[in-house]
């Protein structure tokens, strides 16, 4: 029960690492107020309750600034403060500049980098009396390039300098603000993106073949590596890659 009578906010909780982190933190002794844009977080919070743990669902869309606002406002309502923000909300925009559409583009930043700044924002009153974290979910393409994401390896390299940025701006305040980079995880929004590929098995292979470890990291690897970061209190500008050696 490493983190009992802590409060933590996991947006993009709905599915994969989200979820993930979600179950991990509830297990942990958190309280979890789970985020998704849909009701997909809605279930997440259900087995949390159903495992003994207490757990919120607030719905809302993290680049839209009342929706961001919310999370953190129905969080505050509910438990009366916050410990923890996981900016796990994230989308995926294929294509290289010529490829990637100009909507498409602007919606990967809105998610991306919007989202986290404005659940940060919100959050940051609430965190300095807590003396609390921000653990920021950047990417593995951040460090190591790979085709055919432009919009997104630019969403998720901005995610890096502005933990580093916050890191040190509220260094004075006690909050520590990190990141994680995750390689390829085995996840639902993996298996959509593959379908609506010409030979699925054959691009699920070289997703595989990206790690040298040969296999995609599970949500549950990449979920403990947010809990050290949560946890450790030393680590603050610390971006942390759990990518199955793929940045070696």
């Amino acid at each position: 029960m490493k983190l009992k009578d802590k409060v933590a906010i996991i947006t993009g909780a709905g599915a994969g690492i989200g979820e993930a982190t979600a179950v991990l933190f509830a297990r942990q002794g958190a309280k979890v107020c789970c985020n998704s844009q849909s009701d997909s977080a809605k279930k997440v919070v259900d087995k949390i309750v159903e495992e003994g743990g207490e757990a919120l669902f607030v719905q809302g869309d993290v680049s839209v600034e009342n929706d961001a606002k919310n999370i953190i406002d129905e969080t505050v309502k509910k438990y009366g403060r916050i410990d923890i923000l996981y900016n796990n909300a994230g989308i995926v925009v294929g294509g290289s500049i010529e490829a990637c559409s100009t909507e498409g583009f602007d919606r990967c930043m809105a998610v991306n980098i919007r989202g986290v700044y404005l659940c940060s924002k919100y959050a940051i009153p609430y965190l300095k009396k807590a003396k609390g974290t921000i653990i920021n979910c950047s990417s593995v393409v951040a460090l190591k390039g790979v085709v055919n994401r432009v919009a997104y390896t630019a969403s998720k390299g901005a995610v890096l300098s502005m933990t580093k940025a916050m890191a040190m701006d509220h260094i004075k305040d006690k909050i520590r603000v990190n990141a994680i980079c995750p390689g390829t995880i085995d996840t639902p929004s993996l298996a959509v993106r593959l379908s609506q590929m010409d030979n699925p098995e054959q691009a699920r292979r070289q997703f595989v073949a990206r790690q040298p470890m040969g296999r995609l990291g599970a949500p549950e690897e990449i979920a403990q590596g947010i809990l050290l970061l949560a946890l450790n209190e030393f680590c603050t500008g610390t971006i942390l890659p759990i990518d199955g050696g793929m940045t070696i």
